[in-house]
Order: C-alpha cells, then sequence, then structure tokens
C-alpha cells in the first residue's frame, strides 16, 4: 500500500514538473504578430476649417426719435413685420421753459406787428380808392401786410412744435410720431410707454425706440485663426450649420477677411463674413450660433492609404507593403510621398499604386482582450 502512494505522489511530482516545463517553453516562444491590411485605392479628400461664429442681419438699423420727450404710446412689439413710415411709437413732448417763453414772446409780437400792418394797409386801401395816393405806395402795404401775416403764422407753428411737436403746417410729418425707417422684423424694442427719450444729437447719441432688421438678409459672422486665413479668398464657398437647428445646412459665400487681426486668448483672430442663403419659408434668429464649414484644400481621386498605415522617420514617410501572407505576414518597405490628408485618410502621391495592400495597425489577441 505504502508502495502505491509513493508511486502516485511521484507521478505527481512528474507531472507538475513536466507542466511547468510546458507552460515556460510556451511562453519563451515569440508570439506570431497578425497586422490588419489596409488597400490603396481612390478617394476624394478634402482638408476643412471649422470657424465658429454667429448668425445676424446684414443691415441692423436702430430707430431714434427726431425730438426729446416721454414715451406715451407704443404700437409694436418685438417680432412683428414693419414697412417703411409705419408708426412704432409716439412721443409726449417736454417742452423747455426757455424755447417756450421766447415763442410766445414771437407770437405776441408778431400780432401786433399784423394788427399795425392791417390798419396800415386798410388806411392805405381807402387812399387807393380816393386816388389820393399812388398803386406803388398801395402795393409796399400789402407787401407789408402778408410779410406780418406770415410771421405770425410761422411764429404759431414754432409755438406748436415746442408745446406738442407737431407742426401745423404739415401734420402728417409729426416727429413726435416715431416711423420706421425701412421695411423688417422688429428685433427689439428697449423702451416702455413713460421712458423718457433723447434726440441723437453731437453730444448724445440718442435713445433707441426699436431695432429693425430684413431677416432674409442675413451673414454669418466670425474669426478664423491666424495659420489658416492666409489659405481663405473671398468668394470661396462656405457651408453654414445652426446649432439651434437639427440638419440645416446653408450655403454661403465668403465675401469679407478683416485685413487686421486681433489678439485673443494669446492667438490672433481675423473676422470673416459670409453672405447666407436663406431657404424659402425657412425662420432663422438673429444671434444664433453657427459654425462655417470652408474648403481649404481638395484631392480628387486620388491614391489613398489611413494615416495609421504609414511610418514617419526622420524626413522620410514610409509603408510596408503585404508580400505573403502564409504562413505568416511579410512586409516590404517602401518610402513614398504623401499630400493631402482630411484626418483620417491621406494622399499618396507616388511609391504606391491602387490596389496594393499594405500594413495598418497590430490586432490584439483575443486572449488579451479578455
Amino acid at each position: 500500500m505504502k508502495k502505491v502512494f509513493k508511486w502516485a505522489a511521484a507521478l505527481l511530482i512528474a507531472a507538475v514538473f513536466v507542466g511547468t516545463f510546458v507552460f515556460l517553453y510556451q511562453k519563451s516562444r515569440p508570439k506570431k504578430e497578425v497586422y490588419e491590411i489596409c488597400v490603396a485605392e481612390l478617394s476624394d479628400l478634402e482638408k476643412k476649417t471649422i470657424v465658429t461664429g454667429k448668425i445676424e442681419p446684414r443691415d441692423e438699423v436702430n430707430i431714434k426719435p427726431q425730438i426729446s420727450g416721454i414715451i406715451s404710446e407704443l404700437y409694436k412689439e418685438a417680432g412683428q413685420n414693419v414697412k417703411k413710415d409705419e408708426v412704432i411709437a409716439k412721443v409726449k413732448v417736454i417742452p423747455d421753459m426757455g424755447n417756450l417763453s421766447s415763442s410766445e414772446n414771437r407770437v405776441r409780437l408778431s400780432e401786433i406787428s399784423l394788427a399795425q400792418a392791417q390798419k396800415d394797409y386798410d388806411r392805405m386801401k381807402k387812399l387807393y380808392e380816393e386816388k389820393v395816393v399812388s398803386a406803388e405806395e398801395f402795393e409796399k402795404t400789402e407787401v407789408v401786410l402778408r410779410n406780418a401775416q406770415a410771421e405770425n403764422a410761422a411764429s404759431k407753428d414754432a409755438l406748436n412744435i415746442v408745446r406738442e411737436g407737431i407742426s401745423l403746417s404739415n401734420a402728417k410729418m409729426s416727429t413726435t410720431l416715431i416711423r420706421s425707417t425701412v421695411d423688417g422684423l422688429i428685433l427689439d424694442i428697449p423702451v416702455k410707454v413713460g421712458n423718457s427719450v433723447i434726440l441723437s444729437n453731437s453730444f448724445n447719441d440718442g435713445t433707441t425706440i426699436a431695432t429693425v432688421a430684413d431677416m432674409q438678409k442675413l451673414i454669418f459672422r466670425g474669426n478664423i485663426d491666424e495659420t489658416e486665413v492666409g489659405r481663405i479668398v473671398e468668394g470661396m464657398p462656405v457651408v453654414i450649420t445652426v446649432g439651434a437647428v437639427q440638419d440645416l445646412r446653408l450655403d454661403a459665400q465668403l465675401e469679407y477677411i478683416s485685413p487686421k487681426g486681433v489678439e485673443t486668448n494669446g492667438a490672433n483672430q481675423f473676422e470673416i463674413k459670409a453672405a447666407i442663403e436663406v431657404p424659402e419659408g425657412q425662420t432663422l434668429r438673429s444671434g444664433y450660433g453657427a459654425n462655417a464649414e470652408i474648403v481649404l484644400d481638395r484631392a480628387v481621386k486620388a491614391v489613398s492609404v489611413p494615416e495609421a498605415a504609414l511610418e514617419f522617420k526622420d524626413d522620410s514617410t514610409f509603408v510596408y507593403v503585404l508580400t505573403d501572407s502564409v504562413p505568416q505576414q511579410k512586409f516590404e518597405r517602401r518610402t513614398v510621398q504623401t499630400g493631402l490628408s482630411d484626418g483620417i485618410k491621406i494622399e499618396v502621391k507616388s511609391g504606391l499604386k491602387v490596389g496594393e495592400r499594405v500594413r495598418g495597425i497590430l490586432k490584439v489577441d483575443e486572449d488579451k482582450k479578455g
């Protein structure tokens, strides 16, 4: 019985020894490396840049009053369409006491002058009818009377403008009615009824009553880095994507590149503008964030491979062309000349033909994945 146990123990030790030997032998053997294979093919490559910015109206007009006062009525709201000369608001005039007093004195003086001129005219007319005075003297008094009447009417008109802001001779062109100067959409009305407003002058920009713009004439405004601004020119096609509107791509044309850069976060940025073609029935809002996609370079039907298939060393670029795959993969190292890259594929100008298979990335063993 003891001999049986001894033999069993000896066999167990031998099995462990052999298993360890086999395990170590397998671990010491070089592993077969297997690479993914990529095929050189013809592709259309594009190098693009993305410029962030926003959508704005081409012409945004600020409507300002022609007279100072207080907003008494608002006839429009933001978001409504307005026509040229359509009334947006009404201003109640707060007269300046100095101008008011001066205008009232002018009216009183004109009335005195008119009364005197009327008396002289009546007297001269009677004498002319009796042929006591000449026609020339009578005509002079008539001219004086007409001048006095005109001055009286002008003084009253000026007084009414100071008091009410309305001309008696042309009430339709009242400065108290704030009218739109263009056709378009009202983007904003920053004032409310009761707000004081002032007219634009050499000392003040004036109060904005409303902002009006034509929302069918839009532009994209953004900034491009100095490393790429030299590769774009006016007239290049641009594709605009709007973050707030899914699956919307707008065609545009680059129309302005700023000649002067502005430093932003340590980098020089140049402003660009692109005219947007708004599709019929599409509604866009001013201030939408957008991205402009500009194609900087293009290669049509170029021999291309994935960038991962290239090896860069010093100033040279290499690929490994597959020469045999049985019993294991064999490759030939070859120098190539590269061209345009879109970030995934790269153009091979020379050294490789369409259909040739090249080495890609190293495959990972399934047991290593586990």
